[in-house]
């Protein structure tokens, strides 16, 4: 992944309610969810502020759209997301790779 392409992600996922809806439809699996279903489930209403939103995440790549009848279906992109954990962690774990455990510290002695 280039790096302008990370920040596209990251500036997407840099606003409250696209993180929420983007972790929404992690959780809801390739099927996805439709507009009205995401817009119930954040409890807000469905109208174009959220369909800005959703279009937010659709053009950094990491959802996808689409049309079923009178319905429109969002998901997760998966292989956008994987691609920008992999860039934000391929050179984590000081060296030691991320298949290997490395304890967390807490905040007192991390400071």
């Amino acid at each position: 992944m280039e790096s302008k392409a990370a920040i596209t992600a990251l500036g997407a996922l840099a606003h409250a309610t696209r993180l929420e809806i983007f972790r929404l439809l992690v959780r809801a699996g390739a099927e996805g969810l439709s507009v009205g279903r995401i817009a119930e489930a954040l409890g807000i209403d469905a109208n174009g502020r959220l369909t800005f939103h959703l279009k937010e995440l659709v053009g950094a790549g990491l959802a996808n759209s689409r049309q079923e009848g009178r319905f429109v279906f969002y998901s997760t992109n998966y292989g956008a997301m994987n691609e920008l954990l992999r860039y934000l962690t391929e050179d984590c774990c000081g060296g030691l790779g991320c298949d290997e455990i490395v304890a967390a510290c807490d905040t007192e002695s991390c400071a």
